[in-house]
């Protein structure tokens, strides 16, 4: 298959001489967290290691902890125990936190090294991917194995380019909202918010009682950008930004504006965890503000189900709840825009890179991610998978809610960061999060996504 080089990749030649090669002769499992090269971390061996199948499929993956990295495991344990010596390949893993994973998986692909299966997301990445000739179409496989029967129709329509599937998911509803220290509130006499005017009002008492509003690690700048996208919708719902993507329109439009300034209002306010531009999300330090009662309330991805349940469930079934992000009075349609989510109906997507049978091997680990074992340990650990029959499967209060929400919402639209083209969705990360810390205005940052898209556009 014919590589092209990626666009947006800076410093590629200079990079990519330090990145060893993705494979190797052995199946071991490896876990890195930093961004030193594949060949410097950190190995552990691991029951995929039991087969004594030659070739090896790579496989790369942010499944580094918890129970993402357990339904991963169990995956390609049970391939590599079941499957190996049929399809004559073993499956090794290469686990890689977040932060890190997409400049690592740039820079493997161009130095013509990209694994043979990996973890990305939908959206603009997945289509520079797929153009670039890192991704094979499996809409054959997903037919033959009936996957199109198991993943909800939003899910697998995510994985898709021009009709065809390119990546394929098996974790996660994961839409916006905001968790809430449910204790603190009845301490406080507060209740669940539904406009954004009571969320304000909220947000004062809570700082007349000497707690910080909103968690915030703000550091990775994707968290932050939820706040921008959840305001932006509330207020104006998906066209203004559907119509900036594809350059009818324009990002300086109302609704941005209107959210720049709600944020640059907050951040005055004090409704931010302090120096939450320094405060890591990976590290659980938004989070450890919510156990230690110093923040109330934490706006991100319904991942964090699993996040708070892997900490410590009880405390979890015992202290916290969930709304959806309020609706915005002054929008034209508000009680429309509220059902409208932001997020994904499947989070991960896998992409494939090989071909003929090694490509039949690589499906055919990626369906045990399906299977009734491996969504029964997400399901358990917190996940709420993009399948069939979900609500029946799920039991935690919370996600019940949250499953709830996403039935009645007519629209999903997913992360601006994962939607957005590289180097649009760079320019609305480094640009919005200065938002929070008051260096910047909602006019700049929103000329500035603007300018970046119309280069895009332009290209």
């Amino acid at each position: 298959m014919k590589k092209k080089r990626l666009l947006a990749i800076g410093l590629v030649a200079v990079m990519a001489a330090s990145l060893a090669a993705c494979g190797s002769s052995d199946s071991s499992s490896t876990t890195t967290d930093d961004t030193s090269s594949s060949a410097e971390a950190e190995t552990s061996s691991s029951s995929s290691s039991s087969s004594s199948s030659g070739d090896v499929i790579t496989y790369w993956n942010i499944a580094t902890e918890g129970v993402d990295q357990e339904v991963m495991q169990y995956a390609v344990d049970q391939y590599n125990e079941n499957d190996a010596d049929t399809y004559g390949y073993t499956v090794e893993v290469t686990s890689i936190q977040n932060d890190n994973y997409k400049e690592k998986l740039v820079i493997a692909m161009s130095s013509g090294e990209c694994p043979d299966m990996y973890s990305s997301w939908a959206g603009g990445p997945l289509q520079e991917y797929v153009e670039s000739g890192y991704g094979v179409a499996v809409t054959d496989l997903v037919e033959e194995y009936g996957i199109d029967e198991i993943l909800l129709e939003s899910a697998l329509s995510q994985g898709m380019i021009d009709g065809e599937v390119y990546g394929v998911t098996y974790k996660g509803i994961s839409i916006c909202g905001v968790f809430y220290n449910k204790t603190l509130f009845e301490e406080l006499g507060l209740e669940e918010p539904t406009t954004l005017a009571e969320l304000e009002e909220v947000c004062d008492t809570l700082l007349e009682n000497g707690v910080t509003p909103f968690a915030l690690g703000n550091s990775t700048k994707w968290q932050g950008s939820m706040f921008y996208q959840s305001l932006a919708t509330r207020y104006a719902g998906l066209d203004e930004f559907r119509d900036a993507y594809d350059g009818s329109g324009t990002f300086e439009s109302d609704g941005f504006i209107y959210a720049g300034n709600k944020i640059l209002e907050w951040a005055e306010k004090g409704y931010f965890q302090e120096g939450c531009n320094g405060v890591s999300t990976d590290d659980g330090q938004d989070r450890q503000a919510i156990y230690q009662g110093t923040c109330a309330m934490l706006c991100s991805g319904s991942w964090y189900t699993a996040t708070f349940q892997n900490d410590d469930a009880d405390w979890y079934s015992e202290n916290i709840g969930w709304f959806a992000f309020p609706q915005i009075e002054e929008s034209d349609d508000a009680e429309g825009n509220y059902y409208l989510a932001n997020g994904t109906v499947g989070d991960q997507f896998i992409t494939f890179t090989c071909e003929g049978d090694k490509l039949e091997a690589a499906f055919k680990c990626y369906t045990y991610l399906l299977s009734d074992e491996a969504i029964q340990i997400g399901v358990d650990g917190g996940n709420i998978p993009p399948v069939e029959g979900v609500e029946d499967l799920v039991t935690d209060p919370v996600s019940q809610e949250i499953i709830a929400y996403v039935n009645e919402c007519t629209d999903v639209q997913l992360w601006y960061d994962q939607y957005l083209p590289t180097e649009v969705a760079n320019a609305h990360l480094d640009n919005s999060q200065l938002l929070f810390s008051n260096e910047t205005t909602s006019e700049e940052v929103a000329a500035a996504e603007q300018e970046a898209m119309q280069d895009y556009l332009a290209e």
